[in-house]
């Protein structure tokens, strides 16, 4: 499956959660597909999405937030999912589009081929951990974790086929900051 597929896939399930989203081919790919207020784009800041994620989950525990993270970012900052698991908040869903290299930037194998993210997400102790490689099982793996107890980890494995034609997300992130603040406060 391609990553553009996952996210044909994933991005109808979003309902009103606040979505933390990596930087790179994560945020242009659901910004191009559906951009909304409760989107937070990443703009440059490689692997803090689950970090903002999480402060997001702990503040707003009455809500499910969902961080669209890839391979590349969950390696950079691998001790979030340490953090993620011993605040343990019930309301996170931590979503990995694993392409098994940095494509935004051209390609570059990351380690995920030899690392599987899923088993260090439950080893580090999230409360549930899943992969899917069939567009078919995106939904019922997302929607099984959307209505379960968190934190949950669902890591799509995904061919890389990033269109580099696809547009840059537009807001500045003065604008990002605000739209996604604003959501939230509801």
């Amino acid at each position: 499956m391609k990553g553009t597929e996952a996210f044909q896939e994933l991005i109808p399930l979003l309902g009103n959660e606040p979505v933390v989203h990596a930087n790179g081919y994560i945020c242009r790919e659901s910004f191009s597909l559906k951009d909304r207020e409760a989107n937070f784009y990443m703009i440059g800041s490689m692997g803090l999405a689950s970090s903002i994620g999480l402060g997001v989950a702990l503040c707003k525990p009455e809500q499910k937030v969902i961080v669209l993270d890839g391979d590349g970012n969950v390696l950079m900052a691998m001790g979030t999912l340490a953090m993620i698991a011993a605040e343990a908040p019930k309301n996170l869903v931590h979503v990995v589009i694993d392409n098994e290299v940095y494509e935004s930037t051209g390609k570059q194998r990351s380690i995920s081929n030899a690392v599987p993210l899923e088993q260090v997400a439950k080893s580090a102790g999230y409360r549930q951990a899943l992969r899917v490689d069939k567009r078919e099982d995106i939904k019922p793996a997302f929607e099984k974790l959307m209505n379960s107890d968190g934190p949950s980890f669902l890591l799509i494995k995904v061919d890389p086929c990033f269109d580099p034609k696809t547009g840059r997300v537009t807001h500045t992130p003065e604008e990002i900051t605000a739209r996604f603040m604003n959501s939230i406060r509801h």
